[in-house]
Formats: structure tokens, C-alpha cells, sequence
């Protein structure tokens, strides 16, 4: 593909924005603004196509960078921090593919100029002078259709991407819901009282907040208790003036319960895997000991993180909608519970965490998907001005 160089300034006739950020009164024009989305305004300034690029740092604190430039038709009002880049003559300068090569390339061509130390910025003059090559307009619209077909396709699969991701988030609870539901004879429905043999909460020492480490003894915060995941890592560690509680500690087959805190962070529940000594329970969380001729410790947990255990909790938390809440010991106890005999609860276990290894897989699966899928943008558009398109 051959092209020529150009200056921006000889291509372009540049006008800095006059618009407030937040001042200017909404209306019926989009006013572009250094956010990815637009905001409005009651009249217009300028008439695109046009191209329009952040003169201030996206991220302030002294650090070069541009999150994005825009391309913008019409009609449309422009913030004071931007300036807009209206190609002189269309049969030269495609505003489309202009678009497309500055925010491909923004990161080397752009961020270099700017200045400052407390207020980083861009110079309309630094601009003017940035030199870029062109290829002739036929070839110009033809790479501006290529990125713009490719980037409907990325958008499309990015939108299933998330809708199986969104899919499989609800994957388990429903498989979990549905194998805490009783299935014909032998399941006995009681209370969470009937089925343990203790309950505790914890204490409130005060605690350095860095992770007990060594021989030291640590006080479990509540962010230990993720859902049917215990993460023993997340302690505050004992002072060694103050003398630790055994009779607190954590052992393998416990149960926690998140008592106190954020909403969404009470009732949470996890089993202890393995014997943990020297953690101890914090004043936030109950820790129940299960009969275990009864019931196996791991489907407690399970029963305890079913839809239906936890709707059961939710009508029964006290406290503000939105800051510290709590559910009592004596809540908790009265809890429904029904469960089969212990064979039938450590193959329905055993059956969820097969399953629950298999979703995660799938997420992980997403995840790489999600990043092969960012990246490929970025080499698609190095591929259309390298002319390999």
C-alpha cells in the first residue's frame, strides 16, 4: 500500500473545545468530553466528522497517558480539555481512518508529547507537527470498512462471551440448589441446632493488621469466609502481649458463618479443610462443630450456601440495608435443615465439587477467551496500517 506523509496541522484545521465538562446545560447535541461516553449540550460548536483528542492526562498525578480519542459526526458541542481535528479536504484525509490510526497508535505518537509534572498535557502546536503517512482514500475507506466488519464480529462474540460467562456464574447454585432439595425416602428434615454439637463466636482482640506469620497466633477476619471457600491467609496477626484463646481455634471440619458486616458478607459460609491451630475465630464469625453421626461438616456448608438457606437468612438479618448487619447464634440455629443419611451426603458432595471443578474450568475457559479477544483488536489494526489487509 503506498502512502505519503502528511503534518496533522496541513491536513487537519484544529479548534480547541469551549464547552464546560459539568457547567454546560444539557440539550439535544452530544458534547464529547474526555469519558468514553458523551455527555449533552443545549447548542453545538462544532460540525464533524471529526476527530477529537484529550489535551490533559486520563490519569493525572503527573503520568503521561490518553485512555482514548473519539471520532464524532454531526453536529456536537466539545469540552474545553479536548481538541477536534477536521480533515481539510475529505478526498485526502479520511476522518474515519484518521480516527482509527490515532487511537491505534496514541500510545507512540501522542503520549510522548505530553508535559507537565502535577499537569501532564498535550500542545495543539506538538500535534500540528506530528507526522503520519496516508494511503490513498480508496484505501483509506477500504481499511475503515475491514476494522469496522472485524470489530462488529469482536463485539458479537465478546456478547455471547459474557452471556456463558453469566450462564455458568448461575450454573452452580442451581445444581446446588437442587441437590440440597430432598429426593424421595430417608431425608430428615430438622434444625441447624439439631445437627451440631457446638456453637461459638469469636473475640475482638486488638490485632496488628498484617497476616499472622511464623509460630504466631492470628485472628481470622471475616474475608477468610468466601462462599464454600476458607482462606485462612486473611488473619490479623496476635500481638505476643496478649495470650491467644485454644478453645477459639480453628480445626478441620468446622463450619464458618460470616455473623456481622457489609450485607452481602453476612451468612456467607465455608468449611475448614484442615486443622489450623493457631487461627482463632474474631468476634464476626460463628463457628459451628457438627455431629458427625449426623451430618458430614462439608454438606452442612453446602445446605448452609443453598438459595434456600440463604433466602431463610436474608428475612432474618437486623441492621441497616446498606452498612452493618447481623444474624444471631439463635438465628442460625433455628435455620431449616434437611439431609439424607451420611453415604447419600458425601456422594451428593462429592458429586457438587466434580461440578463446581467443571464451571470453574468453563470460567477459566472465558477468561482466556475474554483476553485473546482484547488483543486481537490491537493486531488487527497493526495488520490495516501495515497494509496487510
Amino acid at each position: 500500500m503506498i502512502t505519503k506523509k502528511y503534518r496533522i496541522g496541513e491536513l487537519c484545521r484544529m479548534v480547541k473545545g469551549t464547552s464546560s465538562t459539568l457547567k454546560t446545560a444539557p440539550g439535544s447535541y452530544p458534547l464529547v468530553v474526555t469519558a468514553a461516553y458523551r455527555r449533552t449540550a443545549d447548542s453545538w460548536q462544532l460540525e464533524g466528522p471529526a476527530v477529537c483528542i484529550p489535551l490533559v492526562s486520563s490519569t493525572g498525578h503527573g503520568d503521561a497517558a490518553i485512555h482514548r480519542v473519539h471520532y464524532q459526526e454531526g453536529r456536537f458541542a466539545l469540552a474545553n480539555l479536548l481538541v477536534a481535528l477536521l480533515p481539510k479536504d475529505p478526498l485526502v484525509c479520511d476522518a474515519h481512518y484518521l480516527y482509527h490510526l490515532l487511537m491505534t497508535k496514541k500510545d507512540a505518537i501522542l503520549v510522548p508529547l505530553m508535559q507537565g509534572t502535577a499537569n501532564v498535557s498535550l500542545k495543539e502546536q506538538d500535534i500540528a507537527a506530528v507526522e503520519i503517512f496516508l494511503p490513498p482514500l480508496t484505501d483509506q475507506r477500504r481499511v475503515v470498512v475491514q476494522i469496522e466488519e472485524l470489530a462488529a464480529q469482536i463485539h458479537e462474540a465478546n456478547v455471547l462471551r459474557q452471556q456463558s460467562a453469566e450462564e455458568a456464574e448461575a450454573l452452580y447454585p442451581l445444581q446446588l440448589s437442587e441437590a440440597m432439595t430432598p429426593h424421595g425416602e430417608g431425608w430428615r428434615r430438622e434444625t441447624v441446632a439439631d445437627v451440631i454439637k457446638s456453637m461459638d463466636a469469636g473475640w475482638s482482640p486488638q490485632c496488628d493488621d498484617n497476616a499472622a506469620q511464623g509460630d504466631g497466633w492470628g485472628v481470622l477476619k471475616t474475608t477468610a469466609v468466601q462462599w464454600c471457600e476458607f482462606q485462612p491467609q486473611h488473619n490479623k496477626a496476635l500481638p505476643q502481649t496478649l495470650a491467644p484463646i485454644p478453645a477459639l481455634a480453628v480445626m478441620e471440619g468446622d463450619v464458618l458463618v460470616t455473623r456481622a458486616g457489609p450485607r452481602k458478607r453476612v451468612g456467607v459460609v465455608a468449611a475448614v479443610r484442615r486443622d489450623e491451630p493457631r487461627l482463632t475465630i474474631s468476634d464476626k464469625l460463628i463457628r459451628l462443630r457438627t455431629d458427625r453421626l449426623k451430618i458430614d461438616p462439608r454438606f452442612l456448608e453446602l445446605s448452609l450456601a443453598s438459595p434456600f438457606s440463604q433466602e431463610y437468612l436474608v428475612q432474618r438479618k437486623t441492621g441497616l440495608a446498606d452498612a452493618q448487619v447481623n444474624i444471631s447464634q439463635a438465628i442460625l440455629k433455628s435455620t431449616p435443615i434437611a439431609y439424607p443419611s451420611l453415604a447419600e451426603q458425601r456422594r451428593i458432595v462429592s458429586e457438587l465439587d466434580n461440578f463446581q471443578k467443571e464451571v470453574t474450568a468453563l470460567k477459566r475457559l472465558q477468561v482466556e477467551t475474554a483476553a485473546e479477544l482484547d488483543a486481537l483488536s490491537p493486531s488487527i489494526l497493526d495488520l490495516a496500517f501495515a497494509g496487510k489487509m
